[in-house]
């Protein structure tokens, strides 16, 4: 049986003719390109604004775009758009601005609407992308969630996959042809159009690979894959040529965002790497994501969180409270923030969130944990950047950490929090954010390169 290739190309790699021609280029380059799933066109030429937001900005009256841009110059961008496609492509309309035109003035109401509208940029682009890979030479077929059973459920404007969706793309494993499939969006039981959450399009592509039991999934966008630290602090970073799934959630997890994070689940469980590579250079073999990889280093990439703050308190017993933490960890759940570690000891545990989730929320935050918890003291800090290094390697090479904090006292780097994740492949330090580019580069230079 042939090896079947799932790809998917973000909004950069079909934003205009002349990226879908490298798309094109790319799926006649090997015959096991067998399933393509596009997302909506990037940026219009001049608002700068993605038509997805355009699209919302539609739906919610101008409101997603603060007003800076009206409706009716959302609807007009959007419509010059997908008329250069076809016009720089020569494909034939057959009706699609037409229906286009009829999508945008849609009577539907509240979020129906507004997931109906955001997903028109995919699934008017794969339209596109179909009739131009058939009219050149490449049989194709087009299909579209609300005609193949894509099914989701859940939140229409954040929904997830059903699992019946697995069995009707299966049918898809006996056709020939080209599959191109939008991205971003479903059909719920009910016939109503959901979307999933922003970079869906992702979860699309490693739905639709597991489904058909793909023997590669390809992420195709504008970055060679990911980098061992920012190119934009650290411009001579490499590729990384093989993650583990753990290693790249690790990552993800803590600000490299290059990848949506449940797009990896059905992949890991059926043993489907991911290939992260660049429409612009095909030639790149960029970064492969697998279930193992002999760990030769011990630190593969170093993440960055900024704008960061925690809460330190301090309690007699703490650590001895049954249910104290879960209390705390509820606190900032009722306040709607996210958290990101919570070490602790005997007499006190430090909360990591982000800084900006803080605003108007500390005074009330601070009330409730005094009030439920009764803490000895309270403290908050602010202007933390979280540090990150991953790699499985250091499972069996604990001197990493002495090595990074060794490196930050001789430079005069405090530490303001150290954190060793328990699967031993991964530990976190915070320093001041005015210190944070600087620490980065020294840790890159000393625990990547070993300089």
């Amino acid at each position: 049986m042939r090896r079947k290739i799932v790809c998917k190309f973000g909004g950069s790699s079909v934003e205009n003719a002349t990226q879908i021609e490298k798309v094109k280029n790319i799926i006649q380059d090997s015959k096991n390109r067998k399933y393509v799933v596009v997302s909506a066109p990037g940026r219009d030429e001049k608002h700068r604004q993605k038509i997805t937001d355009h699209l919302v900005n539609i739906a919610t009256e101008g409101a997603h775009l603060h007003k800076l841009v009206e409706v009716k110059e959302s609807k007009i961008a959007i419509l010059d758009k997908f008329k250069g496609l076809i016009k720089d492509l020569h494909v034939k309309s057959d009706g699609l601005l037409e229906s286009l035109e009829k999508d945008l003035e849609t009577k539907l109401e509240g979020d129906k609407r507004t997931a109906f509208l955001a997903s028109r940029g995919e699934h008017y682009n794969a339209k596109i992308i179909a009739a131009y890979l058939e009219k050149s030479g490449i049989a194709t077929q087009l299909c579209l969630p609300e005609s193949i059973g894509f099914q989701v459920s859940g939140d229409i404007l954040g929904a997830k996959v059903d699992l019946v969706s697995h069995a009707n793309l299966q049918t898809l494993k006996e056709s020939e042809s080209v599959c191109v499939m939008p991205g971003f969006y479903g059909v719920t039981q009910e016939g109503d159009i959901a979307v999933l959450s922003r970079g869906g399009s992702d979860l699309t592509g490693g739905e639709l690979a597991y489904a058909v039991g793909a023997s590669l999934y390809e992420n195709w966008s504008d970055i060679d894959g990911v980098y061992e630290v920012d190119p934009r602090i650290v411009p001579n970073s490499d590729v990384i040529p093989r993650l583990t799934f753990k290693e790249i959630r690790l990552l993800s997890s803590k600000g490299f965002n290059v990848f949506h994070f449940d797009a990896m689940n059905n992949c890991r469980r059926g043993n489907i790497p991911i290939n992260i590579r660049n429409t612009n250079r095909p030639s790149s073999d960029g970064t492969l994501i697998l279930n193992e990889r002999v760990p030769e280093e011990d630190v593969v990439g170093i993440a960055k969180l900024d704008n960061m703050a925690y809460i330190y308190i301090e309690k007699e017993g703490l650590g001895e409270t049954i249910g104290f933490t879960e209390t705390l960890l509820n606190i900032f759940n009722q306040y709607g923030i996210n958290t990101y570690h919570y070490p602790t000891d005997k007499d006190d545990i430090a909360v990591l969130l982000k800084k900006e989730d803080l605003a108007g929320n500390i005074n009330n935050l601070r009330s409730a944990i005094e009030d439920k918890l009764s803490p000895d003291s309270l403290e908050v800090v602010y202007d933390i950047s979280i540090l990150s290094m991953v790699g499985i390697g250091m499972k069996y090479n604990s001197s990493v950490i002495a090595d990074a904090v060794w490196a930050l006292k001789e430079n005069h780097i405090d530490i303001e929090m150290l954190d060793h994740g328990p699967a031993k492949i991964s530990f976190h330090i915070g320093v001041s954010q005015q210190h944070a580019n600087k620490a980065l580069e020294l840790l890159y230079e000393i625990l990547v390169l070993k300089r």
